[in-house]
């Protein structure tokens, strides 16, 4: 990888989020990242005056930074690691895998990255314990707070579609979907081990290991290139692979340390199968949605013409892009072309149930997830160039709102908006860092903690 496509964070001040900045006589001398005494907060799609600017309001963050790439990696997933559980101290550690979207006459990668040195926002929160007022003192030198990246490459044919991990048998491996219409498996245990070792990962770019490394099982029976794919969770090493024709191909490990591929695909879909969601609950059980409109809950222990137990057909007005399964409650979130967000009580699925419906952003909604343990909470994202976190445990507040008009528009759910990026592809809250989350988009990579979580 030449040094133009190597990961490297930006300043976090590049970023862009709900505070407006009025230009006055006495603005503050640090307008570019304080908002000053004639700022206001900004709601998306207002036009912004001649004599307006957007500016970062770091308060409203407990941590934030942007990393790029050379290319646009539009799809990746978190690697859990043995660092513990629901941690908080600064600096953070996150590891994670993603895959690269290059133009056709450059190569593409599968990226194993190690995000380390992650230290909260330059202005501190008044909540701050007192406890860590040394680590951020003023006289700190900067480039000790400076995130770093290590990173370990495997080429790819083709860009990466869509990317997601899994341990199994005390191996992590990846698996991808190319644009060429192939589904791979990698085992990364080696990339790992290089991303957390600094002369091993220097070792491994110098012999140019990446060059080299063969996928574990590659499955082309799929008529056309895809999207959807996800790892089971109760039955380790089993997936699920849809594709742009409709069909839908179940995989399961088997006793030779490989996989065995379901050549029947399951019957039910009549258009793209977009998103793919296995139960965190129930063996056997997974949920997908398409261009055709549907939502459909799936046992796959019964024939494919007959596995599909649950149908939601006309979900969204438009093609449903993505879904999200609550770890905790019988609850699925629902986001499509047509800028909707729906929750679906799973009980009363067959009766279109919906516990909620949000159309907040103005545009695709491409992505949507739920926290992994608070099941009121979700994030999303979409072409409008937002994230916005929910919390569906909030009522409507009618003092609040005849304090502040401009919160009538809003649904009470809608804790905070996040912006910056441009079209955002796919979040994921990190499992073990309290409150974080990532993103991706075509202008590169945000892992940040806002004050509302």
């Amino acid at each position: 990888m030449s040094k133009e496509e190597q990961m490297e964070f930006a300043e976090d001040q590049s970023l862009e989020n709900a505070i407006l900045a009025g230009e006055s006589d006495d603005e503050d001398e640090d307008m570019g990242t304080n908002a000053g005494a004639n700022s206001q907060v900004y709601l998306p799609g207002r036009k912004l005056n001649n004599d307006e600017e957007l500016v970062c309001d770091e308060s409203a963050y407990v941590m934030l930074h942007q990393a790029h790439t050379g290319a646009p990696c539009l799809s990746f997933d978190i690697i859990p690691d043995p660092l513990g559980e629901d941690r908080e101290k600064f600096p953070l550690t996150a590891f994670l895998v993603a895959g690269t979207q290059a133009a056709r006459t450059h190569v593409n990668n599968v990226i194993i990255m190690k995000m380390s040195n992650l230290h909260r926002t330059s202005k501190k929160q008044d909540t701050d314990d007192e406890s860590d007022s040394d680590e951020y003192s003023d006289e700190e030198d900067v480039d000790d707070k400076r995130p770093q990246m290590s990173c370990a490459l495997i080429k790819h044919a083709g860009c990466v579609n869509r990317i997601r991990s899994t341990t199994f048998n005390n191996n992590r491996y990846v698996a991808t979907w190319s644009e060429m219409g192939r589904v791979s498996i990698y085992n990364i245990n080696d990339q790992l081990e290089a991303v957390d070792n600094e002369h091993s990962c220097k070792t491994y770019e110098n012999n140019q290991v990446g060059d080299g490394v063969k996928a574990d099982f590659t499955f082309s029976g799929h008529q056309k290139e895809g999207f959807a794919i996800d790892w089971c969770t109760t039955i380790r090493g089993m997936l699920a692979t849809g594709d742009c024709r409709r069909d839908i191909h179940i995989w399961r490990p088997n006793d030779k340390g490989s996989w065995t591929v379901d050549q029947r695909p399951l019957v039910g879909h009549t258009d793209s199968v977009e998103d793919i969601q296995w139960s965190p609950n129930e063996p056997n059980v997974l949920a997908t949605c398409s261009v055709d409109k549907s939502i459909r809950i799936w046992d796959c222990r019964a024939a494919p013409t007959k596995a599909c137990m649950l149908t939601a057909a006309n979900a969204h007005e438009s093609d449903v892009n993505v879904i999200s399964w609550n770890k905790n409650e019988p609850l699925l979130a629902s986001g499509g072309d047509d800028g909707y967000l729906h929750i679906w009580d799973l009980r009363q699925f067959q009766s279109k149930s919906i516990v909620a419906t949000f159309k907040h952003h103005t545009n695709h909604v491409t992505t949507v997830e739920w926290h992994p343990k608070e099941s009121t909470i979700l994030a999303s994202g979409g072409d409008d160039d937002q994230i916005a976190l929910w919390d569906l445990s909030v009522e409507r507040d009618d003092e609040q709102e005849r304090n502040d008009p401009t919160l009538k528009d809003l649904p009470p759910q809608l804790l905070f908006i996040h912006q910056g990026q441009t079209e955002i592809k796919e979040l994921h809250w990190h499992p073990q860092l309290k409150g974080v989350l990532l993103s991706t988009a075509h202008s590169g990579f945000n892992i940040f903690r806002t004050i509302s979580i």
